[in-house]
């Protein structure tokens, strides 16, 4: 190319979003180069394990330690009593990381040793003598709260001393009563008695949803090293790098800042890496006692054993219309078995009463939940943290109440959406809105009305395999959620000569393409391809806060500081430019590498060359910049109302299934989906997340299904533990609603959890399509299936609390 040419280059116009791009990280991955918290070992390092309870429920009188600190090869050997300040850990800080005095399940902590190797640790653990005293075992939540029933934690204080208190910050205030419930929730809007009275139809039914557990093909695992001067380097698999560097400084009563968290590449997260758990505390310790490094990796069945699980729940729904179809109220009560602790998956009322007051418009709602301890168990967050067990509930009920007042499903859900400007009950305002263009557009790609009709007609047709079709939408939040005091994001940018960009982000990346999405954005704003970003997120020693991976809030709120950051850092840029060439700066913009007048495309100069012209003068500059995003979402108040995420996500989903009734078996056999996703920014990378999710609610559904009987795992392994396989995946057809969303980055919203959803709902409508049967309890499998055929299920009851 001449100069002149050169001078008068015209770069024509190109965008990165909505195009279909690679995970950044998915050519290390694919070539077996990427190395897990497995591929790393440091310097002297010994191996952590620990011994589990043999018994489910009971008062530990011994512990005998001495055969197992004897055996060559093992430097450290402790159990609670060696730790002088150990303190309870948890959302509601009441279990201690090494139980003194009481087991309450099986994953219980009792011992831990340090050795050489896993296996001399291994067999270490053999050799430490347990006496226990057995204790009454609560297997159900609802024998939990029988006026009879022992106390998982006596109070005031436990038989090892445990005094329970909730996390600071945490909106939800432990009630101290000596009755098994670890927490309440009571919400309301408007007057349930008057939606009532009002309601033409009135329907109760009882759900029960099961436990099921991640899955994560990386196991549970962490390195924890104590330097000379007593600092802490730990390499660990969190979601949530900055809260943990708070609480185990906090617990190792030292300042944050000696704490350093690396975040390996993680093997999957899905919400079972957001608590801290005992493991975490136990290898701090044993690193602590050694002075030396401590590795500690779970084997795939300790994943299942001491992992958190998804939290079942016991839930009756009463809910209303009127003959036109007009919603009128909503009156739930859930039970949630809690475990013998209390993680995460307590509070997930917290995203289910969203659910219950807000999705589709619902005038009068009021809710009552109580998670109780068992000695099951405990549950923690899970993708999609409850709200999968609410829209089971409440999209059958859609479908039953339309068939009461015989209107079809589809008109009765599109009467009752939303639209965008409306503000719910609960407070939750919805600045951009595709719910009814969601339900449409998945009506219509799945030609629902026609098969829903021919399908009804044909239930009592002659043959035995019978189809079905059933929808189902849902509400989650899109924009993030103000559960702490921020729900921010900072970003950190910087240019080297060459108009290379190292992004430095707080936001991890847990397996969901966030190094990807972040990069076309800042891109985007820079005019650059994507292969000029390097993306640095796993080291807190570098990368600036974040409050972590959960909430659907990754691409919304790092997006939008990433995008912060790239605006800064190109205003500094067209302002030097501008000023070189005596172009005033609103005329020119950056697009292809180069710095071009806006109106025309032509090119003024290459950015490269730009930035080594600034960084090399008399007077150099740096292109360095820093951006903080905090959403302008809100706490709710006291009553759990406020705007309490930046957006709100909706989907449909249309599942098609095939019933063998003479064996139950349920065949998947179509999906269909639209997601209102704000705006597509990686079609690649949300085609896999709404695939993958899609995947996740099927396995719920159908096949997934933790086995705890009176406290024990059944099937902690992947040859009784049923995941869905590839031969199983159903055709897939995915649309996507773009409302723009004022507030999100390039007007996206997050997605993550919502495609796991409605999966459960929708294929509950499905099978009732098909067959005229209704099944409220979870999973569909052949057996319960065959059962409700023949009518063979005692219908589901429990006896629901009184609200105080």
């Amino acid at each position: 190319m001449t100069v002149a040419e050169k001078k008068h280059r015209i770069i024509e116009p190109d965008s990165l979003i909505g195009k279909r791009i690679a995970k950044m990280d998915a050519p290390e991955k694919a070539s077996g180069r990427t190395r897990y918290i497995h591929d790393i070992n440091l310097s002297g390092q010994l191996h952590g394990k620990i011994l589990r309870s043999a018994r489910i429920h009971a008062l530990i009188k011994s512990i005998d330690t001495s055969a197992a600190k004897a055996l060559p090869g093992v430097h450290i050997v402790i159990t609670g009593a060696d730790i002088p300040d150990q303190r309870p850990i948890g959302v509601a800080k009441d279990h201690f990381p090494l139980k003194v005095g009481r087991v309450r399940s099986e994953r219980d902590e009792i011992a831990a040793v340090a050795a050489e190797s896993e296996e001399i640790a291994e067999a270490a653990l053999k050799l430490i003598k347990v006496e226990y005293e057995d204790l009454p075992v609560i297997g159900k939540p609802e024998d939990a709260i029988e006026p009879d029933a022992i106390l998982i934690h006596p109070e005031p204080h436990g038989a090892d001393g445990t005094h329970l208190h909730l996390k600071q910050g945490t909106s939800i205030a432990h009630k101290g009563k000596p009755d098994n419930i670890a927490m309440r929730f009571d919400y309301a809007h408007g007057d349930v008695a008057q939606g009532e009275a009002e309601s033409d139809v009135v329907l109760e039914d009882t759900f029960k949803l099961h436990y099921v557990t991640h899955c994560c093909m990386g196991v549970s695992g962490m390195i924890a090293e104590f330097d000379a001067s007593g600092n802490v380097l730990m390499y660990s698999n969190t979601q949530v790098p900055f809260l943990h560097k708070r609480e185990f400084a906090e617990y190792l009563n030292i300042d944050p800042a000696r704490i350093r968290i690396i975040q390996p590449p993680i093997g999957g997260g899905f919400g079972s890496k957001l608590d801290i758990y005992p493991f975490e505390v136990i290898c701090l310790y044993l690193a602590r006692a050694a002075k030396r490094p401590v590795k500690m990796l779970f084997t795939r069945e300790e994943e299942f054993l001491a992992s958190p699980t998804r939290q079942p729940v016991l839930l009756t729904l009463r809910s209303g219309c009127r003959k036109d179809g007009t919603l009128t109220f909503r009156q739930v009560h859930t039970l949630h078995d809690n475990g013998a602790y209390t993680s995460w998956g307590a509070t997930t009322p917290f995203v289910m009463m969203q659910t219950f007051s807000s999705l589709y418009r619902v005038p009068h709602c009021d809710y009552h939940t109580a998670a109780v301890y068992t000695n099951n168990p405990y549950a923690g967050s899970f993708r999609g943290y409850g709200n999968l067990q609410a829209t089971f509930a409440i999209e059958q009920h859609m479908d039953m109440l339309a068939q009461s007042i015989g209107m079809d499903p589809l008109e009765f859900r599109m009467k009752n959406a939303q639209d965008a400007g409306e503000v719910t009950g609960q407070g939750m305002s919805f600045k951009s809105c595709g719910f009814k263009e969601c339900i449409r557009t998945a009506a219509q790609r799945s030609d629902f009305s026609h098969k829903f009709g021919e399908n009804q007609a044909n239930q009592k047709a002659p043959g035995t395999i019978k189809r079905g079709i059933g929808m189902a939408s849902m509400l989650h939040v899109g924009g993030g959620a103000k559960i702490y005091p921020s729900d921010g994001c900072g970003t950190i940018l910087k240019m080297d000569d060459f108009a290379n960009v190292t992004l430095i982000t707080g936001a991890s990346e847990i397996g969901q393409g966030s190094e990807t999405v972040l990069s076309q954005l800042v891109c985007e704003e820079l005019g650059l391809p994507i292969s000029a970003v390097t993306v640095v997120n796993n080291d807190t020693a570098i990368t600036p806060w974040d409050v972590g991976v959960h909430a659907s809030r990754t691409t919304f709120i790092a997006g939008n500081s990433a995008i912060g950051a790239a605006k800064k850092a190109k205003a500094k840029i067209l302002a030097v430019a501008g000023k070189k060439f005596e172009i005033a700066e609103d005329y020119l913009d950056l697009r292809g590498g180069f710095v071009i007048k806006a109106d025309s495309g032509e090119a003024v100069i290459e950015l490269s060359k730009l930035l080594r012209n600034l960084h090399f003068q008399d007077k150099a500059e740096l292109v360095m910049t820093t951006f903080y995003y905090e959403p302008p979402s809100v706490h709710q108040d006291k009553g759990f109302k406020g705007d309490v995420s930046a957006a709100y996500a909706w989907g449909t989903q249309v599942v098609e299934v095939e019933v063998d009734t003479e064996t139950g078996n349920v065949k998947l056999v179509k999906v269909t989906g639209a997601h209102d996703v704000g705006r597509v920014l990686n079609r690649l990378g949300i085609e896999g997340q709404i695939e993958g999710g899609i995947v996740m609610g099927q396995g719920y559904a159908f096949t997934e299904d933790l086995m705890i009987e009176n406290g024990h795992m059944k099937n902690p392994n992947f040859r009784d533990y049923k995941l869905v396989t590839a031969p199983e995946i159903p055709e897939m057809d995915v649309a996507f609603i773009e409302s723009m969303d004022g507030e999100g980055p390039q007007g996206a919203k997050g997605v993550g959890e919502a495609p796991a959803i409605c999966m459960a709902a929708a294929a509950a409508n499905a099978i009732a399509n098909a067959t005229g049967i209704r099944l409220f309890e979870l999973p569909f499998t052949p057996e319960k299936v065959y059962r409700a055929l023949h009518g063979q299920t005692p219908k589901l009851y429990w006896k629901p609390w009184k609200a105080e």
